[in-house]
C-alpha cells in the first residue's frame, strides 16, 4: 500500500521549467503575430498630431505599409517582440502557474476571483521586467510612420536598449512602466482568469475534453474578453512610450493626460482604435501561447514525470 501510494503521488513541473515554457510559448507565438503587433501600434499612434484620419482602417494601413515600405517591414521590431516575450511572458506565466498550483487544494482549482487576483499579481511582475523591451518594441514598430529625418533607425532590440540608455538615460527604459503595469493587471486578470474559467466551463459541458480544440476555444474567448477590457489602457501606454521630449517638455504628463486628449480630440471610440488588429493579434497570440504551453507541459508530464492527464491551467 505504501509503495502504491507513493506511485500515485502527483509530481509537479519544477518552477524553473514553468518559467522556461512560459517564455518559449510566448516567443513562438510572437513569430506568427508580429505583423499584427506592428499594425496595432501604428493604428494606436495614428491620431496624434491632429492626424485622426491618417489611416481609415487597419487594412488601409496594411496596404500603405506594403506599398511604401515593403512586405518585410511588417516584421520590423521582431527582435524586440521576442525579447519582450522572453522577459514579460516568461515572468508572468511562470509566476501565474506557480501561484495557481499553490492555491489549488486537493486538485480543485481556485475560484474565478482568485484566478483574477493571481493573474494581476503575475502581470504586474512581468510588466515591470518587460518594460524596457516593450519601449524598444513600440519605437521600432512606429519608426516607419515618421519622416526620414525623425526616425530613430534602431538596428535591433539591443541597439535600441543601448541607445535609449546612452541618449535618454536609464529611467527612459522604464518610461510608461505605470500604465504598462496597469495594462498588465487588466490583461492578465482578464486573459489568464478568463482562459482558465472558459476552459473549466467548456469541460463541464461534457462536449469537450483536454486537447488542442479545447485550448483553442478557451483562448479565443479569453482573447475577446481581454481585448475589450485592455485597449484603453494599452493605447495610453503605447503613446507614452513612443512620445518625444519637445523643448525639454514631454508630450504627455501621464496616462490620464493621454486619455483626456484622445477623448477631447478623437472621440470615445478612438480608445478602441485598432481593435481588430489588436484582437487578431491578441487572439491568435493567446491561442498559440496557451496551445504551445499546454503541449510543453503535457509532454513534460508524459515523458519526464511519466504521468498523463495533469491539468496545468
Amino acid at each position: 500500500m505504501g509503495d502504491g501510494d507513493k506511485e500515485k503521488e502527483v509530481k509537479r513541473v519544477p518552477n524553473y521549467v514553468k518559467f522556461i515554457f512560459g517564455g518559449s510559448a510566448g516567443m513562438l507565438a510572437t513569430c506568427f503575430v508580429q505583423p499584427l503587433d506592428l499594425l496595432k501600434n501604428r493604428m494606436q499612434l495614428s491620431g496624434q498630431g491632429g492626424k485622426a484620419k491618417e489611416h481609415k482602417t487597419s487594412f488601409h494601413l496594411l496596404k500603405s505599409i506594403v506599398r511604401n515600405e515593403g512586405l518585410f517591414t511588417l516584421y520590423t521590431g521582431l527582435s524586440a517582440g521576442l525579447m519582450r516575450q522572453a522577459t514579460y511572458t516568461t515572468t508572468r506565466l511562470g509566476i501565474y502557474t506557480w501561484l495557481f498550483e499553490l492555491c489549488s487544494k486537493d486538485g480543485v482549482p481556485p475560484g474565478f476571483a482568485a484566478k483574477a487576483g493571481l493573474g494581476m499579481a503575475a502581470g504586474v511582475c512581468g510588466a515591470f521586467v518587460g518594460t524596457p523591451a516593450e519601449v524598444a518594441l513600440i519605437r521600432m514598430t512606429a519608426d516607419g510612420r515618421l519622416p526620414l529625418n525623425e526616425r530613430r533607425n534602431y538596428k535591433s532590440v539591443f541597439d535600441a536598449l543601448f541607445r535609449i540608455y546612452r541618449e535618454e538615460g536609464l529611467l527612459t527604459l522604464w518610461r510608461g512602466a505605470v500604465p504598462t503595469m496597469g495594462r498588465a493587471m487588466v490583461v492578465n486578470a482578464a486573459q489568464l482568469a478568463s482562459y482558465s474559467q472558459a476552459k473549466q466551463y467548456l469541460v463541464k459541458t461534457g462536449y469537450f475534453h483536454e486537447g488542442i480544440f479545447l485550448h483553442f476555444l478557451a483562448s479565443m474567448i479569453s482573447g475577446l474578453v481581454t481585448t475589450a477590457a485592455s485597449m484603453p489602457v494599452d493605447i495610453a501606454k503605447t503613446r507614452i512610450q513612443n512620445m518625444k521630449t519637445i523643448d525639454g517638455k514631454p508630450e504627455f504628463k501621464g496616462p490620464l493626460d493621454v486619455l483626456g486628449k484622445i477623448l477631447r480630440n478623437e472621440g470615445v471610440f478612438a480608445l478602441w482604435k485598432g481593435f481588430f488588429p489588436y484582437y487578431f493579434r491578441l487572439g491568435p497570440h493567446t491561442v498559440l501561447t496557451f496551445i504551445f504551453l499546454e503541449q510543453m507541459n503535457g509532454a513534460y508530464n508524459k515523458y519526464i514525470l511519466k504521468q498523463e492527464n495533469q491539468a496545468t491551467l
